[in-house]
């Protein structure tokens, strides 16, 4: 093998080139097998859009340092509120998903400073604590759910008329009103373009922010927090920074999340959100200490791509039975455990 063979292999990672060279053996098999491959690719651009905020939102955590947002729920729960609150006060269409992402903005920020403030005094068990602050959270709003005094009919229980219900449709209010922005069909491959849009500003709106005088604090920080503390950077103050952030994407990446999926989903949910959006950031390229936004965009790729294209395929080579659900999670929570071995930096 040829010295710049080696440097292309080492760089890119042997990992990522066996999952990407999976997503393309499962595509080529889906052609093989008569798969409608423009549907395929449409779905796949779809859950590209769907989850590429959620994924984006590990980033500015890993640059300050804290690693991967375990915590994602709580943007997450924030989002969720500002879409309901929206609803509940009577917008559709676009002004409610523009006041879903306004409602949610203050309270992803104030949850952001406090869950910034809980990381700064658990320094060095970051990652297993925002697990269990996640989980606290969604369990907490298990109660919030049922008790909290909404009054929208579509989003209640029908029968005992308080209580929102477990999942409810946005069908009348603001569901894929971005996905059918602008939206093309070429080739048989439907083409989100106001969902891929929006997915890429905000790529570019934290690209902007990681070049700021900011951004350069927390990723100097990240990087080697005892040269930062030495040269006068406010390391605590760049990592809550950082969780506010990281929570407002997260708030807003569900928002869009569920405007393309069509329906709000509440209780437990969120509950294990935030390990397909670590696991794709990490195939990504990204490691603990180290996420560029590419990292983000790579990933969720490879990631959602080979989880939407391999259940097809899978349905098809083995009709018995349930299989290809068995199929489906042993490829979704295998990428997840490799992309865990990673977490400490391994390659």
């Amino acid at each position: 093998m040829s010295a710049y063979a080696k440097t292309a292999i080492k760089k890119i990672g042997i990992p990522r080139l066996i999952i990407t060279s999976l997503f393309i053996f499962v595509l080529i098999m889906g052609f093989v097998i008569q798969l409608p491959m423009g549907l395929l690719f449409g779905d796949i651009l779809q859950r590209f859009g769907m989850f590429g905020i959620l994924v984006l939102a590990m980033v500015p955590s890993i640059q300050a340092g804290t690693g991967p947002n375990f915590a994602l729920a709580i943007g997450i729960i924030c989002g969720l509120l500002g879409i309901i609150i929206s609803i509940e006060l009577g917008f559709i269409g676009l002004l409610c998903f523009v006041m879903a992402i306004l409602i949610s903005l203050p309270i992803a920020i104030i949850s952001g400073v406090l869950y910034g403030k809980l990381l700064n005094a658990v320094k060095g068990a970051e990652m297993t604590i925002a697990t269990y602050i996640g989980f606290s959270v969604v369990s907490l709003m298990c109660i919030g759910w049922v008790v909290l005094p909404f009054t929208e009919g579509t989003m209640l229980w029908p029968i005992a008329g308080k209580g929102l219900r477990l999942t409810f449709t946005l069908e009348n209010t603001f569901g894929q009103i971005l996905d059918n922005f602008l939206a093309f069909s070429i080739g048989g491959v439907e083409i989100p373009t106001g969902l891929i849009l929006f997915f890429l500003v905000t790529c570019f709106v934290v690209f902007l922010f990681t070049k700021s005088k900011m951004g350069t604090l927390i990723l100097a920080a990240g990087k080697n927090p005892k040269y930062a503390e030495s040269s006068g950077i406010n390391i605590d103050r760049g990592r809550i920074v950082a969780s506010i952030v990281s929570t407002v994407l997260g708030a807003i990446g569900i928002i869009v999340f569920s405007q393309s999926y069509g329906f709000v989903q509440l209780y437990t949910a969120p509950l294990m959100m935030a390990f397909p959006a670590v696991a794709a950031v990490l195939i990504g390229g990204a490691t603990a200490k180290r996420a560029k936004i590419s990292h983000a965009i790579i990933g969720v790729l490879l990631f959602q791509g080979l989880l939407t294209s391999a259940l097809p395929v899978a349905n098809v080579i083995f009709p018995e039975g349930n299989l290809s659900e068995i199929i489906r999670m042993v490829v979704q929570n295998g990428i997840i455990l490799y992309a865990l071995t990673k977490v400490d930096g391994g390659n």
